[in-house]
């Protein structure tokens, strides 16, 4: 009997201390989920951070090779409710000299223009708006056609004829004709071309990343910019200060 009694005892004590044992394997692998958890957070955090810093080093080194010319960093801050309509807020307004129609653009490419501006935010229309525009021509042949939007991803160069020759791969930029865009700049690429009537039926996609912006530059002025892989040149004997234009009525969104 004392045998038995010492035995069972002996299992008792040993259920017991292996209960605890599993109880505070259990608590160490919470403790470990816990902090694996964290430290993914943090280094998500840090990625984001880093992209940050080289989206403002590639912005600041864009702005620091056009010294000459005046401009604006801003980021985006906010973006319109309304399905239909392609706008976007920034935190930079009427204080840092940011006017309705200026241009806005990447250093990839061009994203809009600035329809209001105030006290310390502006709101811009994206080149993907319906009611967007951009004076354009293609890079090679020089053919000079508007850029305008459809509300989706891809762009529209109308007015081209038939008879014109264009090929998929050809770069679109700025013919400077809107006088808010500088000559050159980098619209697009042409990712579609189709017979029409009366004009080619041509999709351009957009040289900017226009569905992931957070920072942009608004260019104070139309005086040429030196776009990496396209030549600066000479604007219009006309160029001058958007600020200058008359045609600043908001609720006429003309390219």
């Amino acid at each position: 009997m004392e045998r038995s009694g010492a035995w069972g005892i002996g299992k008792v004590r040993d259920a017991w201390r292996h209960y605890f044992a599993l109880s505070d394997t259990a608590r160490q692998n919470e403790e470990l989920i816990r902090e694996n958890g964290q430290l993914k957070l943090e280094i998500m955090q840090l990625q984001s951070k880093s992209a940050e810093a080289d989206r403002l080093a590639s912005l600041l080194n864009f702005k620091q090779k056009q010294a000459k010319v005046p401009m604006v960093l801003a980021r985006v801050i906010g973006s319109s409710a309304d399905a239909n309509s392609a706008v976007v807020y920034l935190d930079q307004g009427l204080h840092e000299g940011i006017r309705k129609n200026m241009g806005v653009i990447t250093p990839e490419g061009v994203v809009g223009k600035v329809i209001e501006s105030y006290g310390d935010t502006s709101q811009v229309l994206l080149l993907t708006d319906r009611d967007s525009g951009v004076g354009a021509m293609i890079a090679n042949s020089r053919i000079q056609s508007p850029v305008g939007g459809l509300g989706e991803p891809l762009l529209s160069m109308k007015y081209v004829g038939n008879d014109d020759d264009v090929k998929v791969g050809e770069r679109v930029v700025t013919s400077g004709m809107d006088r808010i865009f500088p000559k050159d700049l980098p619209v697009g690429i042409i990712s579609q071309v189709k017979p029409g009537s009366p004009f080619k039926q041509i999709r351009v996609r957009p040289s900017a990343n226009i569905e992931r912006l957070e920072e942009v530059i608004v260019l104070l002025t139309t005086d040429p910019l030196t776009i990496p892989g396209n030549a600066a040149v000479t604007p219009p004997s006309s160029s001058q200060p958007i600020s200058g234009l008359t045609n600043t009525k908001p609720a006429e969104k003309h390219p």
